[in-house]
């Protein structure tokens, strides 16, 4: 597919990004309403989430996001149990990118039609997600838009989550203290997570999900349905033992979403990546896309990112080993602007 694949595939991520700043304009005038007020906001509009003020000296940090395309593998493969953890971990991962405490959600659920099996299918993994981020569930929706919604052989739907988390406003990890000389822990993820779906099917669209790939040692549907990991526990446990400066989501934009972190400040992530699970390599050859495209697109193997001291980068990686994900050394930061991967400029 060669350079531009996403946007080809339907996913101009430059398109986005205007679209993103020109409705962020519109909605940053709501502000002022809750100015000097319980609620008013204490970030802008462009984090992993937003802030308010709850007084107490605490804040509420809020956060929604869907599953995206990664529905489609599921409604291929008849497989729905898991898609609810992606659900879960695709909201709770990003706050906890502010250090809040993600404590409950809600979710909502389109549907094609009336299908009291798939909902029960995907409670199953609302319900483990949950437990792994230690939040409640408490309350949701449920719509049926045949006329809007549509599937795979009559198993069209769509989820989205919304969460709140619990944050003191001193101890509040916005990236505001990243700094020259901070050392970037990296930590594994399980796969595509639910990003790139877009791009990832049109490239393997020849392939049927249930066929066995042997370097993947699985079937191609059962590689893309891996649940996306929560990082919640062991990164709320890190906030205790470790100075932490600022924490990454790896999700749409991959690795250049970490310049939010840093803002307009001169400051670069210089990144330099473990070879790349074997469903990266499949994407890259099979699509012929560029490195640039793979580190803009997929997170390669690494789904968080945390900037620490050097003298903590032992202690992060300890605490998430612990939890038994791998995590690694995978650069620092420098002077300059943007972000680097593996030599190769990303944003």
């Amino acid at each position: 597919m060669g350079k531009d694949a996403y946007a080809r595939a339907g996913v101009d991520l430059g398109k986005v990004g205007g679209i993103q700043r020109g409705v962020t304009r519109q909605l940053e005038t709501t502000f002022a309403q809750r100015s000097g007020r319980i609620g008013a906001p204490l970030n802008e509009i462009g984090h992993y989430g937003g802030l308010v003020d709850i007084g107490g000296g605490r804040a509420l940090a809020l956060h929604t996001d869907g599953v995206g395309s990664k529905v489609l593998v599921a409604q291929s493969m008849k497989k729905f149990d898991t898609i609810g953890i992606d659900c879960v971990a695709v909201t709770v991962n990003d706050l906890i990118c502010l250090g809040a405490e993600p404590i409950s959600l809600v979710d909502y659920i389109a549907l094609e039609r009336e299908n009291e099996e798939l909902v029960s299918e995907l409670g199953k993994g609302l319900v483990e997600g949950a437990r792994a981020a230690s939040v409640a569930i408490v309350g949701g929706e449920t719509a049926i838009l045949k006329d809007v919604v549509k599937g795979v052989d009559g198993n069209g739907f769509d989820m989205v989550s919304m969460g709140v988390g619990l944050v003191k406003k001193s101890e509040v990890v916005d990236g505001s203290a990243i700094e020259a000389g901070d050392v970037v822990v990296g930590v594994s993820s399980s796969g595509l997570h639910s990003n790139g779906y877009t791009l990832a099917r049109k490239i393997l669209k020849h392939v049927p999900v249930n066929q066995y790939v042997p370097e993947l040692e699985s079937s191609l549907g059962e590689a893309l349905l891996a649940p996306t990991y929560i990082y919640v526990k062991p990164t709320l446990e890190t906030l205790k033992v470790a100075e932490v400066h600022g924490i990454g989501h790896i999700t749409g934009g991959s690795f250049s979403k970490l310049t939010r972190l840093v803002g307009a400040r001169k400051l670069m992530f210089d990144l330099r990546l473990p070879t790349a699970p074997p469903i990266f390599r499949l994407l890259q050859k099979g699509g012929g896309l560029t490195e640039r495209e793979m580190y803009r697109t997929f997170n390669m193997g690494v789904g968080l990112c945390l900037s620490v001291p050097e003298r903590h980068e032992g202690k992060a990686i300890r605490q998430f080993e612990r939890a038994g994900f791998a995590a690694f050394h995978v650069g620092e930061v420098v002077k300059g602007n943007g972000v680097r991967v593996n030599g190769v400029k990303v944003a």
